[in-house]
């Protein structure tokens, strides 16, 4: 039975997940294999970052070695293994999205797919239109065609942009982005808010909040760190230290997209037009943080890092970056209340847990 064929009985639903070899998607769609859930994996495998430890990640999700080589370059490819199918494909092409849809026929969508990056939208901003504005258009639009359950789609904390209250509320105003990554995130909210009010589709966004973890993205903060302590190299460290991150562990934010996405949102009775909150609505549509709700320091996060690896950081203090807030918090009572769940794995714990699988995955003392 291939991934879209549900049989008479749909007990476990077929899911689609975008980004299957990114950071996030890999380790949903691990986690929906393990609770038997069809899976049906989309992925372009871009060079944006090492495109072999995108492939590491789909070996672990059952892939072939030799099935995966060269994969990246090989247009309109399509792979199985035991209870996923993979395809190769852009979220912008409109006809190969729609052929994917209608032949695999998913009744849940996690949209984790985007051009992700702050820094990199200042030096190529027509990636993030294509993929995180055109690419998500065709993932509504899909999702109309092809009637789906849920719509769970990535948004970011960035989103809170120019705003300094913390901890950031679901419930703020977030109109003033401080990136073009972040203005696309902004974007995808309104636009799924849009479909949902139109059409009827239940839709939820997860503002994520510096997640990390194993089989992290190598330009992530603590991916970077640990590489360049190891090899001797400098550590940039922006805003003079003077920095705090919500750092979200991996796993806690996988057990968030798994609660929402089985909990599809309803139109909310008590909501106002007068006093409109921006997190709920009259139409089927929410907005949730999933942050570990424990800022921590960035010299204090290095700190954990330089401990696990026995070696000493050469900082190079350096000033705010354009695009970049000096601190993230999330505010997570709305998820806790919606699904009983708040994130809580200690940050000493999870980046022992990073340092222990990069030593492993890269063979270094």
């Amino acid at each position: 039975m291939t991934p879209g064929d549900h049989g008479a009985v749909d007990a476990k639903p077929a899911v689609l997940v975008t980004g299957t070899a990114g950071f996030i998607g890999f380790h949903l769609a691990r986690r929906l294999l393990a609770e038997g859930h069809p899976v049906i994996g989309i992925d372009n495998l871009n060079d944006y970052y090492d495109v072999n430890l995108k492939r590491a990640r789909l070996r672990e999700l059952g892939f072939a070695a030799a099935d995966l080589e060269g994969l990246e370059r090989r247009d309109g490819a399509r792979l199985e293994a035991p209870g996923i199918v993979f395809y190769k494909a852009d979220l912008q092409d409109r006809e190969r999205m729609g052929a994917i849809f209608a032949g695999e026929k998913p009744r849940l969508v996690a949209h984790l797919a985007a051009q992700a990056g702050v820094r990199y939208s200042l030096q190529n901003p027509w990636a993030y239109m294509e993929s995180n504005i055109i690419g998500f258009m065709n993932i509504l639009e899909n999702c109309r065609q092809h009637p789906v359950r849920h719509l769970v789609f990535a948004s970011s904390s960035s989103v809170y942009g120019g705003n300094r209250e913390q901890p950031f509320s679901v419930s703020h105003n977030v109109d003033h982005p401080l990136s073009l990554y972040a203005a696309s995130k902004k974007a995808n909210e309104l636009m799924a808010h849009s479909y949902a009010h139109l059409y009827g589709i239940p839709a939820t966004g997860l503002r994520f909040f510096t997640v990390y973890g194993p089989w992290g993205r190598p330009d992530m903060a603590l991916f970077i760190f640990t590489r360049r302590i190891l090899a001797g190299e400098p550590v940039e460290v922006y805003n003079h230290g003077n920095m705090k991150r919500d750092f979200t562990y991996i796993d806690d934010i996988v057990e968030g997209i798994w609660r929402v996405m089985n909990r599809p949102p309803s139109p909310d009775p008590g909501w106002d037009a007068q006093r409109p909150d921006p997190a709920s609505s009259s139409a089927p549509y929410r907005i949730f943080n999933i942050g570990n709700n424990r800022p921590v320091d960035l010299l204090h996060f290095i700190g954990l890092i330089e401990k696990e690896l026995g070696r000493r950081a050469k900082k190079v203090l350096l000033p705010l970056q354009p695009g970049d807030v000096p601190e993230t918090s999330a505010d997570i009572e709305a998820l806790d209340r919606h699904v009983g769940f708040a994130p809580s794995t200690p940050v000493e714990d999870g980046v022992a847990r990073f340092i222990q699988w990069y030593r492993e995955y890269y063979g270094r003392d």
